[in-house]
């Protein structure tokens, strides 16, 4: 059975530090959601208090209207990937997944199953101890798919994966998700996050700042990409606005719109080759929306 995950008015205090403040949240079926901030905004506490590997102290987050501890059949309704160093590294990826199967009451013909769904049979007799980290989070996805769960909440399930590694994840989450899955994945590599959720909860200091689709995150102000035969000039012409350079020794302008740069630039008389707003995409607002949050 797929559910809905709903944190509402959560709140978790370590002494002085408030780690997650005020936040609530929805992650829907047949959705993947992005859980983006920087680091220590509170993601992994978040995460942990969903999967009751840590109490709140105020408020609640419960999958399909329980917490997890009153589950029925947990690991066959939800399914999590949190540290992919945090299997026993004397142990066979095969053995690892069937101890899980046993403690979890799922049926050991699954285990060969989810090997093969994430590229670990030809591996799965190797001790994990001498797993790359890309392979131990390969076996972290196993593990959490064994129980054919309707929700998956995945902590950075790209870290540590090659480019091929990476198109394949992104391609198992939206297969997971048309499948009518709920699915919560926490990253901060923003490029690929952008490529494979559909919306987006975004929170800095344990507070949200953003809620909504992805395309809902785009730079309100982009950066104007401007460059000249005469760059010296065109950048002293320009003075503070120049914030950078692109790759190949444009300007990167702010708090200026293309037209002031012209008119700037045909000011003082420089003929101006290439004038276009950067295309940052996700990554620059997700900057923008954190600079703006105050961190």
């Amino acid at each position: 059975m797929t559910s809905t995950i709903e944190v509402s008015r959560l709140a978790k205090r370590y002494r002085e530090v408030l780690a997650v403040d005020d936040l609530s949240f929805t992650v829907r079926p047949g959705r993947v959601t992005g859980f983006l901030g920087p680091n220590g905004a509170g993601k992994t506490t978040t995460l942990r208090i969903v999967l009751g590997l840590a109490a709140a102290s105020s408020g609640a987050a419960t999958i399909g209207g329980r917490r997890y501890r009153d589950l029925a059949q947990p690991l066959r309704e939800v399914g999590a990937s949190l540290e992919a160093t945090s299997f026993h590294p004397g142990r066979t990826a095969r053995d690892h997944l069937r101890l899980q199967a046993t403690a979890g009451g799922i049926a050991r013909e699954r285990v060969p199953l989810v090997l093969e769904q994430v590229g670990l049979t030809a591996a799965a007799g190797r001790r994990v101890g001498g797993y790359s980290l890309g392979m131990r989070q390969r076996l972290g996805l196993a593990a959490a798919l064994l129980g054919d769960p309707g929700v998956l909440v995945l902590d950075e399930p790209i870290n540590g994966l090659d480019p091929e590694g990476i198109r394949w994840v992104r391609s198992l989450l939206r297969t997971l998700a048309a499948e009518g899955r709920t699915v919560l994945v926490s990253s901060h590599v923003l490029s690929e996050v952008e490529q494979a959720v559909d919306d987006l909860v975004v929170i800095d200091r344990g507070r949200s700042v953003y809620q909504g689709p992805v395309g809902g995150l785009a730079p309100t102000h982009p950066r104007i990409v401007v460059d000249a035969g005469r760059r010296a000039d065109l950048a002293a012409a320009l003075g503070p606005r120049v914030v950078g350079a692109a790759p190949d020794g444009a300007l990167l302008v702010e708090g200026v719109d293309a037209a002031e740069v012209g008119r700037i630039a045909f000011s003082a008389g420089i003929a101006v080759t290439h004038l276009a707003a950067e295309t940052q995409g996700l990554e620059g607002g997700f900057l923008e929306l954190i600079r703006g949050a105050g961190s």
